[in-house]
């Protein structure tokens, strides 16, 4: 596809995106109070946000799906998703997104040392998110730093996600979105039959676009984010930290940036250390996702929209601090990385059942078992 071609369907793509997030705080407008009530009392248990956001991240592939869905939630127009409740969730996001790699590093498991080195570098992401959490949200739930933190700057921003002027590029989306909101009225024989057309309308609208962005993208970049990751090599560690960033925000997929480590580190390219912090780096570029679905949102709840896509990229800085400078803090997930990497060698039932039971089973479980409680 020529560069000018390809520079028109992303911004097209851009455009559908931001309409199925505008979409989906409209769906949630139409909602009805009791279903609503009951999805905000489940969530109101933060373990509980925590697992539905790595299932539903492990389901679609993708964070940046999950990420941008919580957005529009939360700037909703009528019973927005409260911020406290979408925080465990943005953070059980960010641990779902690691299935990718971990999945990735599974096609080496017929090379032993191959698949050692290969199994350390997707696991050690896995690890390092959880570290984040144990760490993080506990804190958040005692003090609220990170939603006071992005609340405050939501506000210093002004008008950025909450339009406190006419903004032709958020007008252009409200207008888009009218039809879909229309048909879905049409179609639908009540307000709850509506609200889930044009619900799964905008999920599907989502994902498709976002999908077809880190394709378009992909394609685009692969040989130059492969160029960035190999500049990383033997490079000091804000370097493959701005490394796995840009990287990221360039194929809009912290997935494709991490499975790029695994054949590498595979291949022996690539050892655990230097790959951790263009993990880390990746981890922080794929909050613009998130921040670029605030920039749709419109109404009275924008502002809460941009608010929790600023916690998203505060839960990363803050995890990257906390944790990276600090030696015992840091090599608590490359041990883990390399303990279960051992023991994957030895058991390849251990290896899959690791990724099915962490990334799935457990946390279906655990919202089955709330919901059969509730």
């Amino acid at each position: 596809m020529p560069p000018f071609a390809r520079v028109i369907a992303l911004l097209a793509l851009l455009f559908l995106f931001l309409v199925g997030v505008n979409g989906l705080g409209s769906g949630f407008e139409l909602v009805g109070e009791d279903l609503l009530g009951s999805f905000f009392a489940a969530t109101e248990n933060p373990f509980i946000g925590l697992m539905i956001g790595i299932l539903a991240t492990t389901l679609v592939q993708s964070s940046s799906v999950t990420t941008a869905s919580i957005v529009g939630f939360v700037a909703a127009p009528v019973n927005p998703l409260p911020i406290a409740n979408a925080v465990p969730m943005i953070m059980g996001a960010n641990i779902g997104t690691t299935v990718t790699n971990t999945v990735a590093s599974l096609a080496h498991m017929n090379r032993k040392e191959e698949f050692r080195r290969a199994f350390a570098v997707a696991t050690c992401h896995d690890f390092f998110n959880y570290l984040a959490v144990l760490i993080l949200l506990p804190l958040e739930l005692a003090t609220g730093f990170l939603r006071r933190t992005a609340t405050a700057m939501a506000g210093a921003l002004g008008g950025l996600g909450g339009a406190d002027y006419d903004s032709p590029i958020k007008g252009a989306i409200g207008a888009a979105t009218a039809p879909l909101e229309r048909f879905a009225e049409a179609v639908g024989p009540s307000d709850g039959w509506a609200a889930l057309i044009l619900v799964t309308a905008s999920g599907i609208l989502i994902f498709v676009s976002l999908m077809s962005i880190v394709s378009l993208m992909r394609s685009a970049m692969k040989s130059r984010v492969e160029s960035l990751v190999t500049l990383a090599l033997g490079k000091t560690p804000l370097i493959a930290i701005a490394v796995g960033i840009v990287a990221t925000v360039m194929v809009q997929s912290s997935s494709i940036t991490t499975s790029l480590l695994v054949p590498l580190a595979g291949a022996g390219v690539l050892t655990l250390q230097q790959a951790f912090p263009v993990t880390l780096g990746a981890n922080i570029g794929t909050t613009v996702t998130a921040l670029l679905a605030a920039l749709a949102t419109t109404g009275e709840h924008a502002e809460a929209g941009l608010t929790i896509a600023l916690v998203h990229l505060l839960f990363n800085l803050s995890g990257t601090l906390l944790i990276y400078p600090f030696e015992p803090l840091r090599n608590i997930p490359l041990r883990l990385a390399r303990w279960l990497a051992d023991l994957a060698v030895r058991s390849r039932f251990l290896a899959v059942a690791y990724v099915v039971g962490l990334f799935y089973l457990v946390p279906a479980a655990f919202a089955i078992l709330n919901r059969a409680l509730g």
